[in-house]
């Protein structure tokens, strides 16, 4: 299981992991109701270095890039129940509308992002900030049928 950690609290650790010679896996994302697609997600993330931390958008990052009524769930609760997640060895809530800044200073070996996403339809300055510290970036499939959105539209179904 995780940590939630400051920005500062995770290079910290990322310098440990280094020294070390450990992998850093890092993917970032709303994960607002965690589903079994999620938890997919992060357990193929995770299997591709020695940790995994996740940048959380935080609560006015996600309202403007995921629109009215959006988040459902808090950055702190989300954050809570990411890092519960075995895959997930740490969680940063960041509040910019992209991880670039995160991305930057943690120099991640290898930046994982889901399957809607292509090299070029990945945030290019995100890309960038991976390339440039000589890390890798891999896009997982998603399951099928399983996101956030597809959830809610159930729910507004019933």
């Amino acid at each position: 299981m995780g940590e939630h950690w400051t920005p500062a609290e995770a290079l910290i650790h990322r310098e440990i992991l280094r020294r070390r010679g450990e992998m850093l896996v890092f993917t970032n994302g709303h994960f607002d109701l965690l589903h079994v697609g999620h938890l997919d997600y992060l357990e193929k993330a995770r299997a591709l270095g020695d940790a995994l931390y996740v940048g959380l958008n935080g609560d006015a990052s996600t309202a403007r890039l995921k629109g009215v009524g959006r988040p459902i769930i808090p950055a702190l609760e989300r954050a809570r129940l990411l890092a519960a997640l075995l895959p997930v060895s740490a969680v940063v809530i960041f509040e910019e509308d992209t991880a670039e800044a995160l991305i930057r200073a943690l120099q991640p070996d290898i930046y994982v992002k889901g399957g809607d996403y292509t090299l070029d339809t990945l945030n290019q300055e995100e890309r960038r900030a991976v390339e440039r510290a000589g890390g890798k970036i891999v896009i997982i499939p998603f399951v099928p049928g399983k996101s956030t959105t597809a959830t809610l539209k159930k729910i507004m179904r019933l």
